[in-house]
């Protein structure tokens, strides 16, 4: 591990966006961005730096290392980005320069969009950008990084399986190292891979560290070894957007069900992410949606990479309005048209459920978070409720009205249990792997017999 070269708790610079009162920035070009990337934020429709850009930017710019705090959604992407790419700028032209910065990301959605980001603010500047994540044929990798490009973005875990076993590839050129989502990177999950990734990468090198959330990983910066960093904080500890409207309805467990399906007709016209605990729930709750006509589909750690991105693409498109994930899909994920998040499962740790929420009224949006709260999740709630500092109001609804829902529900419920039993005996026997990973065919996409559950359309006809 690399020794620190100052106690990261006696930061040099502290900034707290929030208790100054500075100068209006009007445009990316006053806080130091040269012409080409100024016109590449133009044509991604960046018009004015965020309240993190501001105040990261400049000192990034001046070759300092960062801590950057900030909401999700409030663009910690670009305060990292374009200081990048306009050091490599500067720097190619004295000479050539791979492997110029690395970024870590702790889930492959994640690294996947950032990427994209890097792509599209380089398009015209010629940017090479490799992705390194889990679930995706190791060899394609591996060509990836023989044509030598300026920005890997990774997960720990395939970055150091590269490094160990992909032969000619080294990051000893490394200028730039990034952490994005940094407290879920300094968790034990992924401990061992940073340890050992920071330990063959160059000392002489800047680091940034950005997250929404991070206030207790502060001793555990250390191992980034950052120099004389400047700690930028663009919101509170833990804080929500002023553009969310967040509700909880407190709910029986045995009913809990009912009210998804309530407030999903109610809001039938909406794109919603609806959070669950487990991967095997995620599938379960899609498919009883599909049955009652909705249009659901899952997204868990145990899809491979390309039925992942397949499932976020249809989300994005709008083909399915309705997103059922765990938390994989929580940590920074640009999804623009998401208008309300639903906690169908109330998250343990409360650091979560920030996160989560987050998926909706990004970049000045409106949306709306509605936490389904049963006997047994009243804790954590409470917990929640005190890390923003708040007491939310309740959804609204009617118990009798929900509840006219119970029959069809417990039918949908019937009919995926026997799906999913059917499924698993025909893979016991050795049935078609490729048509059980068909994430369309194992939801029933094409489920003729489903009768559409309209809005209003509430009572079960027997």
């Amino acid at each position: 591990m690399a020794e620190v070269t100052e106690e990261v708790k006696s930061f040099k610079d502290i900034v707290i966006c929030d208790q100054l009162e500075k100068e209006e920035v009007k445009s990316f070009k006053d806080l130091g961005i040269c012409d080409q990337l100024v016109e590449a934020c133009d044509s991604l429709g960046w018009k004015n730096p965020t309240k993190i850009q501001v105040e990261a930017v400049p000192h990034a710019l001046e070759g300092k290392d960062l801590i950057g705090l900030a909401q999700t959604g409030s663009g910690k992407t670009g305060a990292f980005a374009l200081p990048i790419l306009q050091a490599l700028l500067e720097s190619s032209q004295k000479s050539v320069q791979p492997f110029f910065a690395c970024v870590l990301s702790p889930t492959r959605e994640l690294a996947i969009q950032i990427a994209e980001q890097f792509e599209a603010l380089g398009s015209g500047i010629g940017l090479r950008c490799g992705v390194l994540v889990g679930g995706v044929d190791i060899v394609q990798q591996t060509l990836i990084l023989a044509k030598r490009p300026h920005i890997v973005v990774a997960t720990p875990g395939r970055l150091l399986d590269h490094l160990s076993n992909t032969k000619g590839f080294s990051l000893r050129t490394l200028k730039y190292l990034v952490l994005d989502e940094a407290d879920r990177l300094l968790n034990e999950e992924f401990e061992k891979s940073l340890d050992e990734i920071l330990n063959v990468i160059p000392r002489d090198r800047k680091t940034y560290l950005f997250s929404a959330t991070m206030t207790k990983k502060v001793k555990k910066l250390q191992r980034a070894c950052l120099r004389n960093p400047v700690k930028i904080e663009a919101a509170s500890k833990y804080s929500t957007v002023d553009t969310l409207k967040q509700q909880y309805r407190f709910v029986p467990s045995k009913h809990k069900d009912c009210y998804l399906v309530y407030i999903l007709t109610e809001m039938s016209n909406s794109t919603a992410m609806v959070f669950t605990r487990t991967c095997d729930a995620t599938s379960f709750l899609a498919l009883v949606l599909r049955n009652l006509g909705l249009r659901a589909i899952p997204i868990n750690g145990h899809m491979s990479q390309p039925k992942r991105l397949g499932a976020l693409n249809k989300f994005k498109a709008r083909e399915c309005n309705i997103l059922i994930c765990t938390d994989v899909a929580s940590r920074g994920l640009d999804i623009p048209s998401v208008d309300m998040v639903i906690n169908y499962d109330v998250p343990s740790n409360s650091k979560d459920y920030i996160h989560r929420v987050g998926r909706t009224a990004r970049a000045g949006r409106s949306g709306v978070a509605i936490s389904l709260v049963n006997q047994y999740e009243l804790e954590w709630y409470l917990q929640i409720e005190n890390l923003i500092g708040k007491k939310l109001p309740e959804f609204p609804a009617q118990e009798e009205e929900v509840l006219m829902l119970l029959d069809r529900v417990i039918d949908a419920k019937r009919i995926s249990h026997t799906k999913l039993k059917e499924g698993v005996g025909k893979k016991r026997r050795g049935g078609d792997d490729e048509e059980e990973d068909d994430v369309e065919k194992y939801l029933g996409f094409k489920h003729k017999k489903s009768k559409k559950f309209k809005k209003g359309d509430k009572q079960h006809v027997k």
